[in-house]
């Protein structure tokens, strides 16, 4: 037998033995594929499945629609809370209910911002910048009583002196807890932001300071040149390198999980959008030291932290950006999070959370009501409302 002929007999084995294996995959491909998945999803022919059905049949068959939501249009609020002319309060912390009241905390500042473009020591460059953390309280979450300043920036040449903003509050053991971001001047593009904590024995203070940032970004990026282009780089670095913003600590299994969103050194727009991904940091103990997951980072997409605990895990909603935007997802252990539902859209932004709702009642129950903010314009926002309801049927008009 000649070597071309062996090297025929060879190649022939060879296809008929792929065509017999690509053939018996495809048997138990089908197999897989129960009647009932093939009525569910309207699939005509198990043999000639789409792109599209296939990734349909790998959904997951059990978790009906208890997740899925519609939310409502903002309203605005009344008392101290109502717009303001000139003035900037957003990024609504969650509600806690204490001595018979709501409480909420959120960034404040005044006056318009000037960008990027002018003299960044001294002008506004965001609607965020130059805030300080205010409080308010009221007795039926519509009407607002502005209480005062909680915490201050922090003096010259702190690392928390240009801003502190975007708070977030934990009650844990009679104690109360604010983390939040915070800036050094000069505030440019460049700027790599940190996290601070202010803790008291009562939700009217008086707040005692960290003095030092409890989480900073990731110190692995390189950045390109020596002008202010934050999409400039050498080296991205992790997925926080730039930023870490939005911060969230809850009580869980006898630890504090830090959740947070990252900006990357490059940032880039991607099939989903902008590329920003949360993460967690975890402590033994409320005032730190958080050290970051290794699994970093525990999201797809995302933007500001929205997170609660249900059912022995932990419940995050997703908004703005990236390919999973506008889900609601879920981790029995707080960090590998699967997705729940899918939903139309999330008109609410910067969720304030109603802590003092039962969120073991229902998944989405502790999203039925709270806090918001909105643009009313480039230079001032003001805090809303929202509520949601469950959807689990589709009606036409009179049905």
């Amino acid at each position: 037998m000649t070597f071309k002929t062996k090297l025929l007999i060879q190649l022939a084995l060879t296809i008929m033995f792929c065509s017999c294996n690509s053939n018996i995959e495809s048997h138990k491909e089908n197999e897989a594929i129960n009647q009932e998945q093939i009525d569910h999803l309207g699939i005509t022919n198990v043999d000639s499945l789409s792109a599209a059905s296939k990734r349909a049949l790998k959904w997951p068959t059990d978790l009906g629609n208890d997740w899925f939501i519609e939310f409502s249009g903002l309203q605005p609020l009344k008392g101290d809370l109502a717009y303001e002319e000139g003035v900037v309060r957003r990024d609504p912390s969650a509600m806690i209910k204490e001595n018979g009241k709501y409480y909420v905390w959120y960034s404040k500042s005044t006056g318009k911002c000037d960008g990027f473009g002018g003299d960044v020591e001294n002008d506004k460059v965001f609607p965020w910048d130059r805030c300080d953390i205010w409080y308010a309280t009221s007795e039926d979450g519509e009407t607002w009583k502005e209480e005062g300043l909680a915490v201050p920036r922090g003096k010259k040449g702190s690392y928390d002196d240009r801003s502190v903003f975007t708070v977030e509050i934990m009650k844990h053991k009679d104690k109360y807890y604010l983390c939040y971001q915070t800036v050094k001047s000069p505030y440019t593009v460049r700027v790599k932001n940190q996290v601070g904590l202010a803790w008291a024995d009562s939700p009217d203070g008086p707040w005692a300071k960290s003095e030092k940032p409890i989480l900073s970004p990731a110190d692995n990026g390189v950045w390109k040149g020596e002008k202010q282009n934050r999409h400039a780089v050498i080296k991205k670095g992790d997925f926080d390198s730039h930023k870490v913003h939005d911060p969230c600590i809850i009580p869980y299994k006898d630890k504090f999980y830090l959740y947070y969103k990252g900006e990357q050194m490059g940032e880039q727009i991607t099939f989903g959008g902008r590329q920003i991904r949360h993460g967690v940091a975890i402590a033994d103990n409320p005032l730190g030291p958080y050290v970051k997951s290794p699994y970093n980072p525990i999201s797809n997409s995302g933007h500001e932290i929205c997170v609660w605990p249900y059912k022995g895990g932990i419940a995050s909603l997703i908004t703005t950006d990236g390919p999973e935007k506008n889900t609601i997802q879920w981790s029995p252990d707080g960090i590998n999070f699967e997705i729940m539902s899918v939903l139309q859209s999330v008109p609410a932004h910067a969720i304030g959370l109603n802590r003092s709702a039962d969120s073991e009642k229902d998944p989405t129950e502790i999203l039925r009501w709270g806090l918001s903010h909105v643009y009313n314009s480039w230079n001032y926002q003001s805090i809303m409302s929202f509520t949601s309801k469950r959807k689990t049927t589709h009606l036409a008009p009179g049905e």
